[in-house]
C-alpha cells in the first residue's frame, strides 16, 4: 500500500550508486505503480510504502530494467484492487533511489520524480501493470513578461505569509523557492509541499500551461492563507478566553487566602453555607437532601456569573423553600368549626356537615388522606368563600388557583429544568406559598380548563386528585416526590358536563344549588348589608334595609341563582348613602318598596302577567339555567293546512325532537283523546315558545308540548296555576329529569300552586326547602295515574284533562340535566 514514509531512513537499506544515472530518454513502456493518498509532481524526492502484490512485482520489474516507473494516483482511495478505469491518466515517471525490504514483506522505496507522461495503453495486466507512456513535453515561456513575473513574486509572498500563520514548510524548501525562477518548477514546487487533496493537487498536474498551472497555485495559496487567519483568530480568541478565566482563578485564590488571612470569607462561600443549612433546617426527606446536597457540590465547583450556576441556585431555592415537614395541627373542636362555618354562610347544611363528619373522623384517627370534594353550583352561590370558611374552620392555610382557560400541562405538572426560564407548576407553587404541606387547596373552575398541543391540563390533574397517587407527586421542575396526601382539595365548577369522567370520579361531588327568597334574605340581613356597610364607611345609623325592600331587591332588581349581583345593588344603595353622608346630609336613609326605586332606577326584571283565565293551547313549563330554574310559557295553535308542523322561538334540536314526539304520541291516542283523526291531516300545527332571541333546548318540555298539542285539539284549557316538567315517549311516559329544586323555586317565584313532575323524581323531593313543599302542590305522574305529594291546592289545577302517560326510567344524573336558556335578555 503506497504510503508516504514519515520516519528516517534505516541504515541497512539498499542504495543505488549516484554514479547511476537515469537514462537520457524515457522509455515508451514502465511499470505502473498505483498510489492512494498523494500525488507525485517532477523533481520531488519521496519515501513511499508499498505492500499490494502487484505493486511489489511492478518495483522488481523496474529494478531489473532502468529502475523506472510511472507513478499514477487512484481516483478512489478505499480500492484495493485498481483497475485501469480507476487511475488517473497522467502521472509522473519516477526513479527509483533506494529500495529497502520490511520484515512485514513491505517494501520501502525512495523515489525522484522525473517528467510528467500520459497512459496511452494497458499493455500487461498480469502479474503486473506495463503501460505504454507518452512524455509530456511543456512549452516554454519565450521571455518573462510583467504578469507572470508578478505571479511568480505573488506566489512565494503568499507562501512566506503561509509559513508565518503555522504552516510547516521546511527551511530547506523556503531557500529553495526563492532561487527558482521558472514558474512552472515553481508551481509543482509549492503545489507539492502544500498537503494537497488527491484531486487537487491532480488538477494542479494536469495544467500544462506553466503560467496557468502557477496561477491555480496562487489561487490555492490565497484560501489557505484565508483559512490559517480564520483559524489563528479562533485560537486566539479561545486562548484569550483561558487566559482571563486563569486570571480570574488566580486572582480570586489570592483573595481567599487574604480574607482567610484577615478572618473574613467571600460572599460565595457564605451563601454555599448559607443553603447548607437550610437544606438541614428544611427536613426533607432522604431522597430529596441528597439531590440538593448533590446540586450544592455542582454550585460550589461552578463560576458564579455563569449561566448554570443561576439555574442551579433557584432550583436549590425552591427545595429548601418547600414545607416538606412543616404542617398546621387541625382544629378539631366541632363545635368551635360549626359555629365558625354558621358564621360564614347561611344555610348550606349539607356541606357543612360534610366539614365536620371530616373533623370528627379525623379526631379518632390521627393519620387519614384529606377529602377531595368538588362543589358545583351556579355563580354566586358561595363556592369559593366557602372554601375559605373551612379552611378557617379547621385552622389551616388556604390557598385557591383559578383553572378557568388553563391549556398547558406544564401549568400543573411544571417545565423541566432545561428549559430556558422553568418554573414548577400551579400545584407546587401554591403548597410554597402556603407554608404547610397540609393546606386547603381550592382549584376554581376546573369545567373550563383547555387543551391544545401543549397537553391536557385535566389529565395532569388526574395523579394530583388521586389519593393512592398524590403522596408521591412528581413535579417536572423538582424531580423529587411531594406528598400531597395531607392537602385537603376542593374543587369548584358551575357545571359537571366539561370535566373529564376520570377527573370526576376522584372526587366527591357536593351539589349547591340556587338560594330561595328568604334564604337569600336571610344572606342579605345577616352578611351582605353589614359587609357592604362596613366596606363604604357608613352605619345603620346612616341606611337601614326593610326586609320587603330586600325582597323587592331580589324579585326585580336581580335574577340569578345566587346573591353576588344581590350584593352588587346593595353596594350601590351604599355608594349613594355614602355620598350624601360625604356631603354633610346626615339624615337617616330607611331602604323600603316604595322609594327603592330613588337609588336604582326603575326596576330590570318583571314578573310574567298572569293569564287571567284557563287557556287552550297555553301550558306553562319549567326549565333550568346555569343561573337557576326560570318557567318557560309554550303557545300552540291550528289554522287549516296539510298537517304541517312550525317550531318558532330559536329551539334547539332535543327541544324540536321533543315536540315531534309528543305530536305523535297525541295523535296516537287520539280516539281516547276524542280527537278525530282526519283534523291531523287538514291542520297545521305551530309551537311557539315567546323570547325568541333566547336558545333553547333540553327534552323537559316534553309534557308541556304534549298538553299544548292536546288542549288544542280537544279544545280543552290549561290550568293557569299549573307547571310542569318531564321528558315524553312516544308511549307516553314522562322520564325523570334534573335540576328539580331550581324548576320549583322558578315555579313558586312565579305563583304557581301546582307542579307536574315524574314520579321517579319523587326522591328528589327531599332536597326542597319545607317552605317551598308548604307553598307548592306537586303531583307525581306514572304510568296510567297521578299522584298527589301534598295538600292540594285551593284552586283547581285542572287535572280533569288527560295527561300523557309516563314511563319509569333510571334518573339522571346531574350530567344529564338539560341546559334551557330562558333567561330574559
Amino acid at each position: 500500500m503506497p504510503k508516504k514514509d514519515p520516519e528516517t531512513e534505516p541504515e541497512n537499506e539498499e542504495a543505488f550508486s549516484p554514479s547511476d544515472e537515469p537514462p537520457a530518454e524515457i522509455p515508451g513502456r514502465l511499470p505502473l505503480l498505483p498510489i492512494r493518498d498523494v500525488v507525485v509532481f517532477p523533481y520531488m524526492i519521496l519515501p513511499l510504502f508499498v505492500g499490494r502484490e502487484m505493486s511489489i512485482r511492478a518495483i522488481d520489474g523496474a529494478l531489473s530494467e532502468n529502475r523506472m516507473v510511472l507513478l499514477a494516483a487512484q481516483k478512489d482511495l478505499s480500492v484495493e484492487n485498481p483497475e485501469p478505469k480507476d487511475i488517473y491518466p497522467v502521472g509522473t515517471v519516477g526513479m527509483i533511489m533506494r529500495m529497502l525490504k520490511l520484515p512485514d514483506g513491505r517494501i520501502k522505496i525512495l523515489v525522484q520524480g522525473l517528467a510528467k507522461a500520459r497512459i496511452t495503453e494497458f499493455v500487461q495486466t498480469d502479474p503486473y501493470y506495463q503501460v505504454a507512456v507518452e512524455k509530456i513535453v511543456e512549452s516554454k515561456i519565450p521571455e518573462m513578461t510583467l504578469q507572470v513575473e508578478a505571479l511568480i513574486r505573488n506566489v512565494k509572498e503568499q507562501l512566506e505569509k503561509v509559513a508565518s500563520l503555522g504552516k510547516v514548510i521546511l527551511p530547506d524548501i523556503m531557500v529553495v523557492v526563492e532561487n527558482i525562477e521558472d514558474p512552472g518548477r515553481l508551481a509543482d514546487l509549492v503545489a507539492s509541499n502544500m498537503g494537497l487533496k488527491v484531486e487537487g493537487a491532480q488538477e494542479v498536474l494536469e495544467i500544462l500551461d506553466p503560467a496557468a498551472r502557477l496561477g491555480k497555485v496562487n489561487e490555492v495559496l490565497s484560501k489557505e492563507i484565508e483559512v490559517l487567519a480564520m483559524q489563528q483568530k479562533i485560537q486566539a480568541d479561545a486562548r484569550g478566553e483561558i487566559d482571563k478565566t486563569q486570571r480570574e482563578y488566580f486572582l480570586r485564590e489570592q483573595l481567599k487566602a487574604i480574607q482567610k488571612e484577615l478572618g473574613e470569607t467571600d460572599e460565595r462561600s457564605e451563601e454555599i453555607n448559607d443553603l447548607r443549612q437550610k437544606i438541614e433546617a428544611a427536613k426533607m426527606p432522604e431522597k430529596v437532601q441528597k439531590e440538593a446536597e448533590k446540586q450544592i457540590g455542582r454550585l460550589s465547583k461552578m463560576h458564579p456569573d455563569s449561566a448554570e450556576s443561576g439555574i442551579i441556585r433557584t432550583y436549590v431555592e425552591w427545595l429548601v423553600e418547600m414545607p416538606w415537614s412543616k404542617s398546621t395541627k387541625d382544629n378539631l373542636d366541632l363545635k368551635q368549626a360549626k359555629k365558625v362555618l354558621d358564621e360564614d354562610h347561611y344555610d348550606l347544611e349539607k356541606v357543612k356537615e360534610r366539614i365536620l363528619e371530616y373533623l370528627g373522623v379525623r379526631k379518632l384517627k390521627e393519620k387519614m388522606k384529606g377529602p377531595i370534594l368538588c362543589f358545583v353550583g351556579p355563580p354566586g352561590v358561595g363556592k369559593t368563600s366557602l372554601g375559605k370558611s373551612i379552611a378557617r374552620a379547621l385552622g389551616r392555610e388556604f390557598v385557591r388557583v383559578s383553572f378557568g382557560g388553563m391549556r398547558d400541562e406544564a401549568e400543573i405538572r411544571g417545565h423541566r429544568r432545561t428549559y430556558v426560564g422553568a418554573m414548577p407548576g400551579r400545584i407546587v407553587q401554591g403548597i410554597k406559598t402556603a407554608g404547610t404541606n397540609n393546606p386547603v387547596f381550592m382549584m376554581d373552575e376546573v369545567d373550563k380548563i383547555g387543551m391544545d398541543f401543549r397537553g391536557d391540563p385535566a389529565a395532569a390533574l388526574l395523579e394530583v386528585l388521586d389519593p393512592e397517587q398524590n403522596n408521591q407527586f412528581s413535579d417536572h421542575y423538582l424531580g423529587v416526590p411531594f406528598d400531597l396526601s395531607n392537602v385537603m382539595f376542593i374543587t369548584t365548577a358551575n357545571l359537571l358536563d366539561p370535566v373529564p369522567s376520570p377527573l370526576r370520579d376522584r372526587m366527591e361531588v357536593i351539589h349547591l344549588s340556587g338560594y330561595t327568597e328568604e334564604e337569600k334574605l336571610g344572606i342579605a340581613r345577616n352578611y351582605l348589608v353589614p359587609r357592604q356597610l362596613s366596606e363604604h364607611g357608613v352605619t345603620d345609623k346612616h341606611v337601614t334595609f326593610a326586609d320587603p325592600a330586600v325582597l323587592v331587591l331580589i324579585g326585580q332588581y336581580t335574577r340569578e341563582a345566587g346573591v353576588r349581583n344581590l350584593e352588587r345593588e346593595i353596594a350601590n344603595i351604599c355608594r349613594k348613602v355614602a355620598r350624601k353622608v360625604a356631603e354633610g346630609k346626615t339624615e337617616p336613609h330607611e331602604i323600603t318598596p316604595a322609594n327603592i326605586h330613588r337609588y336604582l332606577g326603575p326596576p330590570k326584571f318583571l314578573k310574567e302577567d298572569e293569564r287571567e283565565a284557563h287557556e287552550v293551547g297555553v301550558v306553562t313549563g319549567l326549565a333550568w339555567t346555569e343561573t337557576g330554574g326560570d318557567t318557560l310559557t309554550v303557545e300552540v295553535t291550528t289554522m287549516r293546512g296539510k298537517g304541517g308542523l312550525t317550531l318558532t322561538g330559536h329551539l334547539g334540536d332535543v327541544m324540536k325532537e321533543s315536540a315531534q314526539a309528543a305530536l305523535s304520541y297525541v295523535r296516537s291516542r287520539a280516539a281516547r283523546l276524542g280527537i278525530k283523526e282526519e283534523i291531523f291531516e287538514k291542520t297545521d300545527l305551530h309551537i311557539h315558545v315567546p323570547a325568541g332571541a333566547i336558545p333553547k333546548d333540553g327534552p323537559s318540555a316534553g309534557i308541556t308540548m304534549a298538553t299544548g298539542i292536546a288542549s288544542v285539539f280537544t279544545g280543552r284549557p290549561v290550568s293557569r296555576n299549573i307547571a310542569m316538567t318531564g321528558e315524553v315517549t312516544l308511549r307516553g311516559r314522562v322520564l325523570p329529569i334534573g335540576g328539580l329544586k331550581e324548576k320549583s323555586l322558578a315555579a313558586r317565584r312565579a305563583g304557581f300552586k301546582t307542579v307536574l313532575i315524574p314520579r321517579r323524581n319523587e326522591k328528589d323531593l327531599e332536597d326542597i326547602p319545607k317552605n317551598v313543599k308548604k307553598d307548592l302542590h306537586f303531583v307525581l305522574v306514572d304510568a296510567g295515574k297521578t299522584a298527589s305529594h301534598a295538600k292540594p291546592a285551593r284552586e283547581s289545577d285542572g287535572r280533569g284533562a288527560k295527561r300523557p302517560r309516563v314511563e319509569k326510567r333510571p334518573p339522571p344524573s346531574r350530567r344529564r340535566t338539560e341546559r334551557t336558556a330562558v333567561v330574559p335578555g
